[in-house]
């Protein structure tokens, strides 16, 4: 549990639960979070549902929202024995993540808190998980903890690609660490190789030349971050990853104990969903640690 709160000001936070053990991991670190920030905690969870659902089983319905209403309850009273003022809602609809997206907007919280796994315990995220959804559409950041996951802000990874997204990210793991104390490590990585529009590898020289130019890249993102975090006094250790960005950066959290990682997120996209294969996605669906999704304003 974090002995400072990770940023000046934290209000309000949202904990999304289907009711599930994969939520166990954002409830326990959002009552943590709550009561370190004295923080209000909204509990909100979405019984799934559709017209023909409904009419064929009516009593499944009605099953669903009593266990859903004991969950919340249950959460309610770990919430009160830390102390945490806890309000419990419970929505039902077609689509959860636009329930979730707006309990978010309408209460203002500052962060949303939720698991990465739901009922059917994929091995990674998937494209139109409620997960996925809730990040391209949250409001605010967004901070996914896997079940087993402690977040203590005692080790930091920022994954950077010198975009304004990732910009956003950075200032942000920069302003924890300072608060925290925390270490913080700056990320960011380079392919092994580079595919011709024909889909043929290149030539050996070619790869080469284009593996220094993305190492380059590499060295100015970090770089980048190195300089905001000089100027607020925060010391960095700089990694140059090679590899698949996601593995690379998953692995060198790991490698580390690192307990957070931070990434930006490239919004909406046109499908309501992040881009499928996209370097935070794929970071959000495997890493072993909790991951905050900084939303670039």
């Amino acid at each position: 549990m974090a002995q400072l709160c990770p940023t000046a000001k934290i209000e309000k936070l949202l904990l999304p639960t289907d009711c599930s053990e994969f939520s166990e991991g954002a409830i326990r670190e959002a009552v943590n979070l709550a009561k370190t920030c004295s923080s209000k905690l909204f509990v909100v969870s979405v019984i799934e549902t559709n017209p023909e659902y409904e009419s064929i089983a009516p009593q499944l319905i009605e099953k669903a929202e009593k266990e859903t209403r004991q969950h919340l309850e249950l959460v309610k009273n770990r919430a009160a024995k830390e102390g945490v003022d806890c309000e419990i809602i419970a929505r039902q609809g077609e689509d959860p993540y636009k329930y979730i997206v707006d309990e978010a907007a309408k209460h203002q919280v500052s962060m949303i808190i939720m698991g990465r796994r739901g009922r059917k315990g994929l091995k990674r995220l998937m494209m139109g998980s409620v997960t996925a959804k809730v990040i391209g559409h949250s409001p605010c950041n967004v901070l996914v903890v896997p079940r087993a996951a402690r977040l203590e802000f005692r080790k930091i990874l920022i994954a950077t690609d010198g975009s304004k997204y990732s910009n956003a990210a950075a200032s942000e793991a920069i302003a924890i660490a300072k608060q925290c104390g925390a270490s913080l490590i700056a990320a960011s990585a380079v392919p092994y190789e580079s595919i011709s529009p024909l889909g043929i590898v290149h030539s050996e020289m070619q790869w080469e030349l284009i593996t220094e130019e993305a190492r380059k890249a590499a060295e100015s993102n970090i770089k980048g971050v190195k300089e905001i975090a000089e100027k607020e006094e925060v010391k960095i250790e700089e990694l140059i990853l090679e590899g698949r960005p996601y593995e690379a950066i998953i692995n060198a959290a790991k490698e580390k104990r690192v307990d957070l990682i931070i990434v930006g997120s490239h919004g909406r996209t046109g499908l309501d969903r992040l881009l499928m294969g996209s370097v935070t996605e794929r970071v959000i669906g495997h890493a072993e640690c909790a991951v905050l999704v900084v939303k670039a304003k």
